[in-house]
């Protein structure tokens, strides 16, 4: 430093701690930099050699939306690996490139919002591809490791900033941005929160981002736990990052607030900290921080706050220390190694669900692969764009020889013939170059996605005979001979220019409509019929063509003929993850499209020996019982079809497990809102019926036999061990699982809940000790007598096995715990959402800030049971605090009322509580109290005293 050479800045000091570098950046920033940085895109401050910052870059299973990237399994496929160690080096995998990607385009960002730990409580909810399980211990496992991979090892510097997705009890599309989770406190405690909480303890989590819809009555983004849940779990500063446009729903389809100035000041003081909204337009985030701290809704105490959170990633990413980062430069991009790992993550994320002898498959097979995934390697919206490809078809070539392999799409042939006697016709690409022809000079589609300068459909005497595919609910695709999907421009004219369906609103989907001896046909995209013009086929609200469906070959046809010959079919059927279940549209059932049982029935006609391969990203409910074969494996990216392959042929044994119940039926399905998965009775925890395939199953081409189960209570711990021998012939992997079940409880307990679980790999004869430490909190439930959790003291019993119904060996410890005590009515009062049981009730929020109250569901009436109240030496009052209006009546025991109050009139407002008060007959002792609740009232609290 020479004498005119200012001194560095304190915060560009590497040898000062984060924390004091960050305070001497807040300190220079002016008001309005700082009111600047709480939008998603913040700007640059030239004078300090800031440079501008965004967050949020997505990277599920790969960094998605920023180009080519090596495509991993989608999140799911990597739940059902089980497999923590995988799934930390595909994390780590996605962090380099990441980077590397980030050092040729400044685009790509570092906090990267992934995973999702949203749990798979529904399996019709349309993002089931982003989470890991139903099982808030395997999510938060699973989710731990890519976290970990994401973050990187340094100790001080990270590679990537991993947001968790989406904050909280979400798992709806339908109406996502309105509809409430009613999520009572031992379901938020033990399942909700449980996922996010393990995962934010282990100490690879930046932050989070709440989801779009409202839990007990109050909007994720202005959430109180926030606050009194997830920064309570760790003294690092967490970046909350909000949803794309939900801080504008607050107002605008919410309605919770009357103004933006006041949802924006509420979220940022509940600990919203950057704004995701209006794109990279800030002025309208900007101007609604500004105008609540003019109205005095904000302090600049409030903004420091979230703007200290911001620059607490951006440190820890190493941006203000580009000499001292130690991933700064990285290039790792498509390698060899990335390569291989994706294709172990895909064959690991194999489930093997069923298997009476076919498989693994001969080596001189003949074999016939047919159904409309068989030559597919699907993308989802969070998937990068594909360097390299390999469909189940593909796979099967490059495995047994493409003399040995017989392929029928099993799409119907079709024609469209106008009411005019002439057929649609597919022009052809005219200025379609060399490059983009394939060996058989068909048109590459890869180089067409988004094309409109392409020549509209036209009609005339020669037709063009298209390969129409159902994907259920009458949702259909059209497809020219090159390869190219029929899609609806922006201009309205259909071409074919499309290489997948895709996109936000997927512009290539249609629907046939019966219409007198014909069909109409209807774009999904934009509502609109297609009409036949002079200047090309298009979409218009008036003169839709009626057209008669010519079926030039029925896919059955084909698939039936292609089957009768092999030795084997492998029918390959799922979903297209961009129609009918994927962000912003819940499936409808848990069935097969009917096009694709009618390919499966055709090839089972044809040839019993069928092996059906499930590619999905939620599970089916799948009559299985005369198929001798069963697999599936969630879209797989860019190896998906190499690894399915290599598991049919034997090269791999399958090892993958379900991570979430597969029912047998949509009579077994909760409603898609019902979120009290113990009142519901839903997933495996609760689950009574009898499942198509259990949480937890999966098959092997090797055996494997478990012994003597022993387990040792020391102090604070339960120690388990066990012995898994593989008695196969192969080399393979086995996933040995510990559950647990309480013998007596006194409130409902899981069936069976997951403690721990190890995936190992056995060769012939081997044998593995499996040793587990489990503290005893692992077995507490959330007590809302006390409101925390509790060890119910009794007997557990400790289940291992090979799924959750499994179970290969058991052992019983008894837990001294710490006894029930009765409620303490006097001195707590009962806060009305603590209830033990209810019916026709969901929860609601006391205020727009914080608290729960009870409202009954609309046109019932409600009924809270409380168990075990302690009334003492006696009570002669009886209060409550309520809002609306209708009747609340305390009972005890069987049912004797103590005490009905109601409003003299209504409330102005559902947060305008007041306090009823009713004498009642003198009680003491321990007694139920039920609390009946007539008219919409809403409860928040019901007091006693003497």
């Amino acid at each position: 430093m020479t004498a005119h050479t200012p001194p560095a800045p304190l915060f560009r000091d590497t040898d000062q701690p984060f924390a004091k570098r960050i305070d001497d950046l807040l300190s220079r920033l002016t008001l309005d930099e700082k009111i600047g940085f709480l939008h998603q895109f913040g700007p640059s401050v030239e004078r300090l050699g800031v440079a501008a910052f965004r967050t949020g870059q997505e990277a599920l299973h790969g960094v998605a939306w920023m180009g080519p990237a090596t495509v991993f399994p989608q999140a799911v496929g990597l739940g059902a690996t089980w497999n923590e160690e995988l799934v930390r080096r595909v994390g780590e995998a996605v962090s380099r490139e990441a980077r590397a990607m980030r050092a040729r385009d400044e685009r790509v960002g570092l906090n990267v919002w992934a995973p999702t730990v949203n749990l798979l409580r529904h399996p019709l909810w349309g993002r089931n591809e982003e989470g890991y399980s139903e099982d808030p211990k395997l999510t938060s496992a699973i989710a731990t490791a890519y976290t970990r991979g994401l973050r990187g090892d340094h100790g001080l510097y990270w590679r990537t900033a991993p947001v968790l997705k989406h904050w909280l009890a979400h798992n709806n599309e339908t109406e996502r941005d309105t509809t409430s989770s009613s999520v009572r406190p031992r379901v938020l405690h033990e399942y909700d929160l449980r996922a996010f909480r393990d995962t934010v303890e282990a100490g690879a989590v930046a932050g989070v981002m709440p989801a779009y819809n409202l839990v007990n009555g109050r909007p994720n983004h202005v959430s109180p736990y926030l606050r009194t849940q997830l920064r309570a779990w760790t003294d690092q500063d967490l970046l909350v990052c909000s949803d794309a446009g939900a801080p504008s729903n607050l107002v605008d389809s919410e309605h919770y607030f009357d103004t933006h100035e006041e949802a924006t000041a509420a979220a940022l003081r509940a600990g919203v900290d950057s704004f995701t909204d209006h794109g990279t337009d800030s002025t309208k985030i900007i101007g609604r921080v500004a105008g609540a701290l003019q109205r005095g809704l904000l302090t600049e105490d409030d903004i420091d706050t979230a703007v200290r959170r911001q620059l607490s990633v951006r440190f820890r990413l190493g941006e203000f220390d580009p000499g001292a980062d130690p991933y700064a430069g990285e290039q790792p991009f498509d390698t060899p190694e990335h390569g291989a790992l994706a294709l172990e993550a895909a064959e690991q994320a194999v489930v093997l669900l069923k298997n009476d002898g076919p498989l693994p498959l001969a080596p001189d097979s003949r074999v016939a692969v047919v159904g409309l995934l068989a030559d597919e390697c699907k993308l989802d919206w969070y998937s990068g764009s594909l360097i390299h490809r390999s469909t189940p078809l593909e796979g099967l070539y490059e495995r047994f020889g493409a003399e040995r392999v017989e392929f029928a799409e099993g799409v119907d042939r079709v024609l469209l013939k106008t009411s005019a006697g002439a057929f649609l016709h597919v022009p052809p690409a005219p200025d379609a170059p060399e490059a983009a022809r394939g060996a058989e000079g068909a048109l590459d589609p890869a180089l067409l996605a988004g094309r409109t300068d392409l020549p509209p459909l036209t009609a005339g005497p020669a037709g063009t005979e298209l390969a129409l595919a159902d994907w259920g609910d009458g949702v259909l695709t059209l497809r020219a001979p090159d390869g190219r999907y029929l899609s609806v421009a922006e201009d309205g004219y259909v071409r074919a220019s499309a290489d997948q369906p895709g996109g936000w609103i997927v512009q290539e989907t249609f629907r046939l409509e019966p219409h007198g001896d014909g069909h109409l046909l209807r774009h999904v995209g934009t509502g609109r019929h297609v009409q036949v013009a002079a200047d090309g086929v298009k979409v218009a609200e008036e003169d839709p063509e009626v057209f008669e469906l010519v079926v030039a070959e029925r896919g059955e046809d084909a698939v039936g003929r292609a089957a009768a010959g092999a030795d084997v079919v492998v029918v390959v059927a799922g979903n297209d993850p961009h129609i009918n279940g994927r962000e912003t549209e819940d499936r409808t059932t848990l069935r097969l499209p009917a096009q694709q049982e009618r390919l499966l029935r055709a090839a089972r006609a044809a040839n019993p020996n069928t092996v059906l391969a499930l590619v999905s990203a939620y599970p089916y409910a799948v009559d299985t019982a005369d198929l001798p074969a069963v697999l599936w494996t969630a879209h797989g990216g860019q190896a998906a079809g190499t690894a399915l392959a290599r598991v049919l042929a034997g090269d791999v044994s399958p090892a993958g497990r379900l991570p979430q119940t597969w029912y047998a039926d949509d009579a077994d399905l909760p409603d898609l809102l019902d979120y009290d998965v113990i009142g519901g009775r839903q997933t495996y925890l609760y689950f009574e019926g009898a499942p198509l395939f259990p949480f937890g199953h999966g098959l092997s081409y090797a055996a494997f036999s478990y012994g003597e189960l022993t387990a040792d209570v020391t102090g604070s711990e339960v120690r388990v061990s066990f012995t898994v021998t593989n008695t196969g012939d192969i080399t393979a992997d086995e996933v040995p699982q510990l559950y647990t079940r309480a013998v007596d409880s006194s409130v409902p307990r899981p069936r069976r809940e997951l403690l721990a679980h190890r995936r190992v790999t056995l060769a012939p004869g081997e044998t593995s000790e499996l040793s587990f430490v489990l503290p005893l909190s692992a077995f507490a439930f959330w007590d809302v007598a006390v409101d925390r959790w509790r060890v119910e003291p009794g007997a557990y019993e400790l289940l291992a096995g090979a799924s959750s119904e499994d179970v290969r060996a058991r052992a019983t410890v008894t837990l001294d715990g710490e006894p029930a005590v009765p409620r303490a009515v006097l001195a707590r009062g009962l806060d009305a959402a603590g209830f033990d049981e209810q019916s026709g009730v969901e929860i609601v929020d006391r205020t727009r800030a914080e608290g729960d109250a009870v409202t009954p569901v609309a046109g019932k009436d409600g009924e809270l049971l409380f168990r075990d109240c302690d009334f003492g030496d006696g009570v002669t009052e009886v209060t409550v605090e309520v809002s609306g209006g209708g009747t609340v009546e305390v009972a005890l025991d069987g049912g004797s009322v103590l005490a009905a109050l109601s409003p003299q009139a209504p409330t102005p407002g559902p947060y305008d509580h007041i306090t009823l008060r009713a004498s009642c007959t003198a009680v003491d002792g321990v007694h139920d109290v039920r609390v009946r609740l007539r008219g919409p009232l809403r409860l928040a609290r019901v007091g006693f005293s003497g």
